[in-house]
């Protein structure tokens, strides 16, 4: 299953874009958590078992400090995208990582055009 929690500054309608598509994806909005601190949105993802997406680059670095494998997180470095172009990247970077975010990982996406990234 495709478990992704969206931090805040994604689009929500990103989220409800994934669901339409089948995936069991939330924005931090849609639970109250638009204010949370990156820790607690890190702490919602893995107790909720979802892979946390994200535009802050702060989230690795919690990650590498508590030397956590869990849970996985994707940094998207990709700025001023809509909403549907939000939702593509997420879906792009599922389709070339999923292996790795499944076992924990540390995805950056740094690139976006013609459907891929870097």
């Amino acid at each position: 299953m495709r478990r992704v929690l969206l931090d805040q500054g994604l689009a929500p309608r990103a989220a409800s874009i994934l669901r339409e598509d089948g995936w069991d994806a939330v924005h931090v909005f849609e639970i109250g958590m638009q204010s949370a601190a990156d820790l607690e949105i890190l702490d919602a993802a893995r107790n909720s078992e979802r892979i946390c997406v994200t535009l802050d680059h702060d989230f690795h670095a919690h990650l590498a400090v508590a030397r956590a494998g869990r849970p996985s997180v994707v940094l998207l470095r990709v700025q001023s995208l809509d909403a549907p172009a939000q939702a593509e990247l997420i879906r792009s970077v599922w389709n070339f990582c999923e292996d790795a975010l499944n076992e924990g990982a540390a995805v950056t996406a740094t690139e976006f055009a013609s459907g891929a990234f870097r």
